[in-house]
């Protein structure tokens, strides 16, 4: 008996349950990445237009998360951003507000009237993924399939909850499970929030508790009180994303935490009108496509009511939502750096996205660029070099040393991955452009070990050279920002201003070269001097040619 028993423990649970949640999951993966690959140049733009309108910045949150399928990633993506410098915390909160609306598409989608013919619909899909050689349809076949692999996956598992022995030892641990109190709802969501923290997936333990409501293990109210847990389980990602960055990349994710877990805490009190209200709802609306299996439509309807509830109440609030989390994570006493040195790697699952992450980095790396030309402009006209500013440009060239290996070895695996072309092709550019900015960070710490080197031999550059080096260092350091200017716009069309602008500094090293040349002619020139002065004229020419590869970039040049 004992060994019939654990054969069908086997086959329910480990044949049916756990595959049907691996097919569920992988199905949620290859719907989000198809849909990516079809929208994801529409969402990177979109990404873009955040303003400090915190109304669009929670559509725009909204509309990201039902592609992507994932709140998680959404949220790290907003960290990064707030990280990098390139987004506030109050454009951070509308957004993460609207993620938490967008990822409860997931239960619309399996309250659908199709759960029967996932298989046939995966099968369909998979033979035109197979054989269709148009990428876009492609793309589009891999996302059908995945809901295809959804359902099935759900209708697997549930097969594996509904034999007759395994069930009726499910009843009973379930039994404890009963949000028809409020200590028992306090208990169901605890439950909700620990394993959604645990597994880092709101979409898997949205998975299973549909799974149980539809085969009456749990009743709709317990599934309810299991989906306030999940929305403050779910905020770990973004916790954990928020460590080693900075203070405003943690607020924003102690904001995420507050929001989630204060929307969870006011509607206890009315959980039990708000489930009636549900139900009625939907027992209305029985005749519908949409609410026929009435438990899952009861399941997916809460789980939206709940968060569109929570944006309603706390949307007006963002000021006041931004100086509690102020509070809890206040000023440093230094200045912090908005760089990152390290890209999340929740973010490879997806690399339509993912990439936008990569292009904040590049950002960060020409905003580096043009601090340390600033500041190799002030250290190359004192007669005594800054200590403090000394070492802080060659920490900033080191920093680009990391963040440039850090984009390499990130971009290197979202390049191993299946993925459309135009991700293909924008992370071929960004490793070149990351390549050139390193490089031109290089040579600018040259540049001030030559400057160094003069003052340590107690020798001083003449008025008339130094303010040669000044002309052309201003004509590099505004062709810097008008490259930079077309990265971050991602212009291709700077390419003949680039070569013009290129040309003229060009001329510029060489008249000065010339000029230097006549006076080594004419009068004594120390030769440490007069070499050190070649030098830095070279690698001004240097740092025009790294930044003139970058506009080439832009323009698809090879």
């Amino acid at each position: 008996m004992n060994n019939e028993l654990a054969s069908v423990l086997v086959d329910a649970f480990l044949f049916k349950t756990i595959g049907g949640l691996g097919i569920f999951l992988l199905g949620m993966k290859f719907m989000s990445e198809g849909m990516q690959a079809v929208a994801g140049r529409k969402l990177r733009k979109m990404i873009t237009l955040t303003t400090h309108n915190r109304v669009i910045g929670c559509m725009i949150g909204a509309i990201i998360t039902s592609v992507i399928q994932s709140s998680s990633v959404t949220t790290v993506m907003v960290i990064g951003l707030v990280n990098g410098g390139f987004m506030t915390l109050m454009q951070a909160i509308g957004v993460i507000m609207g993620a938490n609306i967008g990822t409860t598409i997931t239960g619309w989608i399996l309250a659908l009237k199709i759960a029967k013919y996932g298989l046939p619909i995966l099968g369909v899909a998979a033979f035109a993924y197979l054989f269709i050689r148009n990428e876009r349809a492609r793309y589009t076949a891999m996302a059908i399939m995945g809901v295809g692999m959804v359902f099935f996956g759900l209708e697997t598992m549930s097969a594996g909850f509904k034999d007759p022995r395994i069930y009726e030892v499910l009843k009973v641990v379930f039994a404890r499970l009963d949000a028809g109190t409020y200590k028992g709802l306090f208990i169901c969501a605890i439950a909700g929030c620990i394993v959604t923290a645990t597994v880092q997936s709101s979409s898997a333990v949205l998975g299973i508790t549909i799974a149980l409501a539809e085969t009456k293990l749990i009743d709709f109210t317990t599934a309810a009180g299991i989906i306030i847990g999940l929305n403050i389980g779910t905020t770990i990602t973004a916790f954990l994303a928020s460590l080693g960055s900075n203070t405003d990349a943690k607020r924003a994710a102690y904001a995420h935490i507050l929001f989630n877990t204060l929307g969870s805490v006011w509607l206890f009190p009315f959980f039990y009108i708000y489930t009636d209200m549900i139900s009625t709802s939907i027992d209305f609306l029985s005749e519908t496509t949409i609410a026929n299996n009435h438990v899952i439509a009861k399941i997916a309807l809460s789980h939206t009511c709940f968060n569109i509830l929570n944006t309603i109440v706390f949307l007006p609030m963002t000021g006041l939502l931004a100086k509690i989390v102020t509070r809890i994570a206040p000023d440093k006493p230094h200045k912090e750096a908005p760089h990152l040195t390290f890209l999340d790697v929740r973010m490879l699952d997806t690399p339509s996205i993912g990439i936008q992450q990569s292009f904040v980095e590049i950002l960060c790396m020409d905003d580096h660029i043009r601090k340390m030309m600033t500041f190799l402009r002030e250290l190359i006209t004192s007669k005594d070099p800054d200590e403090e500013k000394t070492k802080e440009l060659f920490h900033r060239e080191e920093i680009l040393d990391v963040v440039q290996k850090e984009i390499v070895e990130f971009l290197s695996q979202i390049l191993s991955g299946n993925i459309p072309h135009d991700v293909v092709n924008a992370s071929r550019k960004q490793l070149r452009i990351a390549d050139e900015y390193e490089s031109v960070s290089d040579y600018i710490a040259d540049l001030l070990k030559l400057r160094l080197k003069l003052h340590n031999a107690g020798l001083q550059i003449s008025e008339d050279s130094l303010s040669d080096i000044l002309s052309l260092h201003d004509q590099v350091s505004s062709y810097i920002d008008i490259i930079g200017s077309a990265v971050h716009d991602n212009n291709p069309d700077v390419l003949d201003k680039a070569r013009i602008g290129g040309d003229a500094i060009t001329s510029l090293m060489k008249d000065l070269r010339t000029k230097h040349l006549d006076k080594v002619e004419a009068q004594h020139v120390p030769p440490l001097k007069s070499l050190i002065y070649t030098d830095m004229l070279t690698s001004y020419r240097r740092i025009k040619d790294h930044i003139l590869n970058i506009a080439e970039c832009l323009a698809g040049e090879k």
